[in-house]
């Protein structure tokens, strides 16, 4: 590979990791506006409901979680996050309840309703009312979790882009030599 081309490819990497470590400070920026943001909103809904309202002796003494990260590695090698929603089912999950046989006749019996394995929202753990400010702190730190896997997958791509960078800046050193 002679030096032009390898100039050219430092010249578009460095170009695109300046890009993503561009795009990583605004994630940064807007990930500390929205935890900021969910404190603030966090601080007004116990000033609304009063300061033992809002607070660890409302927890449920079992939690499930509402997300889950995920993660994977694309075509690239790259991993990359994601968040998924604990409701939302995974083709695994798809499919018949039961693997038994029915009977079609006979007795009818209500069916009893099922627990739903759907996660409740946490809200409720406060009461039925809760106020604005906290359904805004939740939303607010919803936000931020998005932004958190964004963020690590972007890191991770610029790890790999400063590590190309390295390779494709010691490649150019040793043709120097030779076409000096």
């Amino acid at each position: 590979m002679a030096a032009p081309d390898v100039r050219a490819q430092v010249d578009s990497l460095l170009l695109q990791l300046l890009r993503d470590l561009e795009e990583l400070e605004a994630k940064r920026a807007a990930l500390n506006a929205r935890v900021e943001e969910g404190w603030l909103s966090l601080s007004k809904a116990r000033y609304a409901m009063g300061a033992k309202s809002v607070g660890p002796l409302q927890y449920a003494s079992r939690m499930e979680p509402q997300v889950c990260v995920y993660t994977s590695e694309a075509q690239d090698g790259l991993q990359k996050f994601w968040v998924v929603r604990a409701s939302a089912q995974t083709p695994e999950e798809v499919g018949p309840r039961e693997a038994a046989l029915r009977r079609r006749k006979g007795l009818t019996r209500t069916p009893e309703p099922e627990s739903s394995p759907a996660p409740r929202d946490p809200l409720n753990w406060f009461g039925i009312l809760v106020p604005h400010s906290l359904r805004h702190a939740q939303a607010s730190f919803r936000e931020g979790l998005q932004l958190a896997t964004d963020m690590a997958s972007l890191q991770i791509r610029i790890d790999w882009g400063r590590s190309q960078l390295r390779e494709l800046q010691e490649k150019l050193r040793q043709l120097e030599p030779e076409s000096a």
